[in-house]
């Protein structure tokens, strides 16, 4: 498993009954969180001692209980910034556990002593990209959500990147991937973070299940001839590590002869000394 155990403003505290304690800087948030489904005792006093508590409606989706806390804030990781906010289904903007391959890239680009062109892709808040232009990248970053693209500028102008060569796109990713190869546009790394379901803006269905294979293999045609690295995140339950790793060896490294390695990423719990899963993540690393 690969731990993003390099934080100081940001915490899992504890996890019991579906639910999680965690700390964002100085403030306490109890999020849900499906893997926790132990029942172990609540002896922290951050439990009762929270900011915010998520309630999951049994209907679905759910509603905030606030207990002072602001309507933004940040907290930074390293040299990076980041703003939150508590917003709908229980999230606050960013991925903690990503900073484990926010170090694995950004090492990665430091030493390729070259200039790196990195596309990312279903990009967020930026927390992937900020990190790649930080490292000393120029990054195109793409997401279909006209908010989540502002609020990563916001996050790349407090981590002092507002002048860094980043392109931002509100734009579908599946759409935009096309017009590039259509365009002979490549990159020198791809950084994707595909949601499990969603719909573009012409109502096409994307379930990753059926959808991520064929975009990888166009993705394929999207990369450099001296690629560097290819990043894979997936939060679906079916998409397992070695599911990953299988996709990315087929498409990938048979074609440009990279080493592909997957894992489960994860974030320690202070009280229990375990590691909270989250997700996982295949990376595909060149020799270029």
């Amino acid at each position: 498993m690969w731990i993003a155990k390099n934080w100081k403003d940001y915490e899992v505290i504890d996890t019991s009954a579906g639910e999680k304690l965690e700390r964002w800087g100085k403030y306490l948030l109890v999020r849900p969180d499906p893997q926790v489904i132990w029942n172990t005792p609540k002896n922290h006093h951050g439990w009762k001692k929270k900011n915010g508590h998520y309630h999951r409606s049994s209907k679905g989706g759910g509603e905030w209980e606030f207990f002072g806390l602001p309507e933004e804030w940040t907290i930074r990781y390293k040299s990076l910034t980041f703003h939150l906010k508590p917003f709908s289904f229980k999230h606050t903007g960013l991925f903690p556990e990503q900073a484990v391959n926010w170090d694995w890239f950004s090492e990665l680009i430091r030493n390729a002593h070259r200039p790196i062109r990195v596309l990312n892709l279903f990009a967020y808040t930026g927390g992937a990209t900020i990190a790649a232009a930080k490292a000393g990248a120029s990054v195109t970053h793409v997401d279909a959500s006209k908010g989540m693209v502002n609020w990563a500028k916001e996050n790349a102008a407090s981590s002092g990147l507002a002048n860094a060569p980043i392109r931002w796109l509100v734009d579908d990713c599946v759409k935009f991937v096309e017009r590039e190869i259509r365009r002979g546009n490549h990159y020198d790394a791809v950084i994707m973070d595909p949601p499990s379901y969603g719909r573009g803006p012409g109502g096409e269905i994307w379930k990753i299940e059926e959808s991520i294979f064929p975009f990888l293999t166009r993705m394929s045609e999207i990369l450099s001839d001296a690629p560097l690295f290819v990043l894979l995140n997936s939060y679906t339950t079916g998409l397992q590590p070695a599911v990953l790793s299988y996709m990315m060896n087929t498409v990938f490294a048979s074609r440009f002869g990279g080493l592909v390695e997957a894992a489960e990423i994860g974030l320690p719990v202070t009280e229990s000394s375990l590691v909270l899963p989250c997700g996982a993540s295949g990376r595909c690393t060149f020799h270029g």
